[in-house]
Parts: structure tokens; C-alpha cells; sequence
């Protein structure tokens, strides 16, 4: 997509943005100074619909920009010596192209109020569009109270390459009750997959669940997701390929040495 393309259909977001909440236009030029601005607005937008021509033009931005950063599939993912169902890669979960990807939720499963935040939470919502917000607050508003920890909800993934979001709220870690904590943890794997199958998903991505802000030790996590995953697997005999998605070298390390690389 050229430049001048990105940066005119990003104004047009952004202007319509602000002006549905009597803010002013900033004053920038170019799409790398607007860019946050846009995140910013969507990041803090409330769930509401939206004209269809502002979504057309959204859509088409979004889905030229992760276009344009390439997208990953399936067969990009390097097989478990262990498990030939099981695979890793490394890379931005946004633009991997599965049936599902997993979404690492807070309790109100509405994405990440902070504007521009760096959690996956805040990138699936700002790359997906705000439909995603929207469908997870009807979800919300319809089950009439917070997302217990270790539940999780599917949803439509939008602009994103994948063709499902399953959201799950992971523990947050607390060293004094590590048994509580290890059980949920294993809830938001098992509830996944069990999602995941139900809606007739053949592959699945999962994230490095509860050890960003929630605090959870990388290793004892990852452990407990291998685990719990194949175990699924051997219990299910489901025949579905299932994905660790880490984005940071000292995850990836972590589970090479996990999956048996």
C-alpha cells in the first residue's frame, strides 16, 4: 500500500474518531506521527457500532498494513521433535494465519484500555478493528458478569489473518498459592482446546498465557502448557495442530528445549 494511501485513510479514521468524541484533530503530519494517535482512539473507544464507511475504510488500512508486514502460516511453524501435532514459532501472533488464535484476556474481556500498551491483549483488538470490542462486549453483557479466571469465549477475528480469537483470562500470579494458580492456568489451556474443537478449528495458536502483567514464572507456564496440551491431545486423539506462539527470545528458548528442539 503507498504511503500516501496509509496516511489519507488514516486521517479520515482518525478525524471521524475525534470528532465523535468532540476531541480536535492532532496536530502531525505523516502516518508515523497519526499512527498512535489512531491506536490511541481505538484503544479508549467504548464497545458501539460505527458507520459502515468509516469500517470500510478501516478494514482496508488494517488489513494493507498487516499485509504488508507479511503474514505467517501454519506450515511456517517448525514440528516438535516430540509431537508432530505440535509446532513453535516465533513472531507476532497478529499476523499468523490459523483457524484460532489465543488471546490473553483480562476479566472484562474488552481488550486493553491503555492506549498503545504493549500486551497481546491490545494488539489483537487494535489489528482485529473495533468489531472485535463490540462482539466481546455483547458476549459480556449477555453472560451479565466478569470472565472468571480460567473460562475462556470465541469470537470472529476480523481483520486479523486468523479465523477465530478465542479469549481467555489467565491467574495472575501469586507465589503464596502456586497449586491455585498451576490448576486455572491449566483451565485456560484445556478450555481453549476444548473451544477450539467444538467450533471445528484444525489448528491453534496459543500465546505465553498470565506471564506478562500477570506475572506468571515463564518456565514453570510453559511447562504447564506443554504439558496440558499434550496430554489433550492423547486423551482427545483430536486431530488438530496446535501452535506456540512466542514472541521474545527468552521464550523461545524455553520452549525449544520444552518440545524437544
Amino acid at each position: 500500500m503507498l504511503e500516501s494511501k496509509k496516511e489519507a485513510l488514516l486521517s479520515e479514521l482518525v478525524a471521524q474518531l475525534c470528532a465523535e468524541r468532540n476531541f480536535a484533530f492532532p496536530q502531525v503530519q505523516g502516518f508515523d506521527e497519526l499512527w498512535p494517535h489512531f491506536r490511541a482512539l481505538v484503544n479508549t473507544r467504548e464497545p458501539a457500532p460505527i458507520s459502515p464507511f468509516w469500517l470500510e475504510k478501516q478494514d482496508e488500512l488494517l488489513s494493507g498494513l498487516l499485509a504488508e508486514g507479511g503474514i505467517s502460516s501454519l506450515d511456517d511453524a517448525a514440528v516438535s521433535p516430540l509431537n508432530p501435532r505440535i509446532r513453535l514459532w516465533q513472531g507476532d501472533i497478529t499476523r499468523l494465519a490459523v483457524d484460532g488464535i489465543v488471546n490473553a484476556a483480562n476479566s472484562q474481556m474488552l481488550g486493553c484500555w491503555q492506549p498503545g500498551h504493549f500486551c497481546i491483549d491490545n494488539a489483537i483488538h487494535t489489528f482485529a478493528g473495533v468489531q472485535l470490542r463490540l462482539e466481546c462486549a455483547q458476549l459480556m453483557q449477555a453472560q451479565g458478569h466478569e470472565e472468571p479466571t480460567g473460562h475462556a469465549k470465541i469470537t470472529g477475528a476480523y481483520n486479523l489473518p486468523a479465523k477465530r480469537v478465542l479469549h481467555t483470562v489467565g491467574p495472575i500470579y501469586n507465589p503464596a498459592l502456586p497449586d491455585i494458580g498451576k490448576y486455572k492456568l491449566m483451565s485456560s489451556y484445556l478450555q481453549c482446546l476444548d473451544m477450539a474443537q467444538e467450533n471445528g478449528l484444525k489448528s491453534l495458536a496459543f500465546c505465553c498465557i498470565s506471564t506478562g502483567v500477570f506475572g506468571y514464572p515463564k518456565e514453570p507456564a510453559a511447562k504447564v502448557a506443554v504439558d496440558t496440551v499434550q496430554r489433550w491431545l492423547e486423551a482427545t486423539q483430536a486431530q488438530m495442530d496446535v501452535v506456540f506462539n512466542v514472541f521474545g527470545d527468552e521464550d523461545l528458548q524455553i520452549y525449544r528445549r520444552l518440545l524437544g528442539f
